[in-house]
């Protein structure tokens, strides 16, 4: 779950984390109200969407006046903020973020994520500041820092000393920086984040001495976990969000939006993640990641298969399931009566291994639907994509089935 920035501020704040001051405002009279109520000689007003990219996709703004903040957060509210995360649709701004200016000597960057690799959180630095940090990454990847910390014990004393003698920091900044990066590194674990970052961090100029500010924060959380953190979970956006990983959320169900042509339901992320490289190896493009999980009901895989026929760009369907826990004649039902209920426009490959697999393919065989069954998950691709592209007559095209096929 992603928040916005001035949530992600909030939580900064209360783990110790130095940010300015600034309101939010649903209007452009709101702006206007708020650059007042700061008394600030500079402010920056700022559109709240789920997307980075913003300053220069228009999205920030420095106002001098009422009249200049309430004529930025006009033209943010007039149409939809379009940037390289957003997508040519853009998204819509509902909220502004107006926050007082301040006098900027250098700009940081640190972030904190989980590093599956290492199995452990690392937290990540680089001088270079105020640029996406995967664009440093591929230029200058010796400019990023990290230091690897154990969740239970947090950053050390001296990791910290390191990267901010990395950072290049002395005297009040270098001191500053040192509860700074402790207290992030402490955010990311004890509030289950699976990405916190800051961006730029920046290094104050003037009186009486050099500050460090966190001038952006982007935050995402891990979704599993909100139970445990019913603050957190109160930041939720459900505007901001997908309205299909919105839905699949309420029916328990993990989905991604992607790209392509070719509709995917799978059970298991590991095997969705196996089906979406075999489709993109039999020359397709997938158009979301779906798992509907090892215990799928009939209502579940009903809403699932509905989900993917709902995108226009669907010009196929692979359904590949292992039935574990989910017995495959359970899946076949659902499928079945998801198809009848939209009157299936697309074809439909579906391939199932596991519990009660022959009762399950029997049911799909025996329903006259135009449906395409499969054993092995490469067969499954291959032919999915050809019907996809146009290249294959859907009509009676049954593959035969591959002796031993592993799921």
């Amino acid at each position: 779950m992603k928040i916005h920035e001035h949530q992600a501020k909030e939580l900064l704040a209360r783990f110790g984390v130095p940010v300015l001051r600034g309101r939010l405002a649903a209007d452009p009279d709101g702006a206007a109200a708020a650059f007042d109520a700061l008394g600030a000689r500079l402010a920056v007003v700022k559109a709240q969407v789920h997307a980075g990219g913003r300053g220069k996709a228009g999205g920030v703004k420095l106002v001098k006046s009422a009249a200049e903040a309430r004529a930025a957060a006009a033209a943010m509210f007039a149409a939809p903020l379009v940037t390289p995360q957003t997508g040519p649709a853009g998204a819509t701004v509902r909220r502004v973020w107006i926050e007082e200016g301040c006098e900027i000597a250098r700009e940081l960057y640190v972030g904190a994520v989980v590093d599956r690799g290492a199995r452990r959180p690392v937290l990540m630095a680089s001088a270079e500041g105020g640029v996406e940090i995967e664009e440093v990454a591929a230029r200058s990847p010796a400019k990023i820092v990290r230091e690897w910390f154990d969740p239970l014990q947090g950053l050390a004393a001296f990791q910290a000393r390191r990267l901010a003698f990395e950072l290049g920091l002395s005297g009040d900044a270098f001191k500053a920086a040192l509860p700074l990066l402790q207290n992030l590194a402490r955010l990311f674990v004890e509030k289950d984040a699976s990405m916190v970052e800051i961006n730029p961090l920046v290094v104050t100029r003037g009186a009486p001495a050099p500050a460090l500010i966190a001038l952006d924060a982007k935050m995402s959380f891990d979704g599993s976990a909100l139970f445990r953190h019913p603050d957190v979970h109160a930041y939720r956006d459900r505007d901001e969000e997908d309205p299909r990983e919105r839905a699949a959320s309420e029916h328990g169900l993990s989905w991604v939006s992607l790209d392509g042509d070719v509709g995917c339901m799978v059970n298991g992320a590991g095997l969705a993640m196996a089906t979406l490289d075999a489709i993109k190896l039999a020359g397709g493009s997938p158009a979301n990641f779906l798992d509907v999980g090892g215990g799928a009901t009939r209502e579940q895989v009903s809403a699932a298969f509905k989900l993917i026929l709902q995108d226009e760009s669907v010009r196929a369907v692979l359904v590949n399931i292992f039935g574990g826990i989910a017995r495959c004649d359970v899946i076949a039902d659902g499928i079945l009566a998801a198809a009848r209920e939209v009157h299936l426009r697309v074809p439909l490959v579906v391939r199932l291994e596991g519990t009660n697999v022959e009762l399950g393919r029997r049911m799909l065989e025996e329903s006259r639907m135009p449906i395409v069954t499969a054993s092995a998950i490469d067969e499954a691709a291959s032919r999915v994509v050809e019907l996809a592209r146009g290249r294959a007559p859907l009509a009676g095209a049954r593959p035969s089935a591959t002796p031993g096929a592993a799921p």
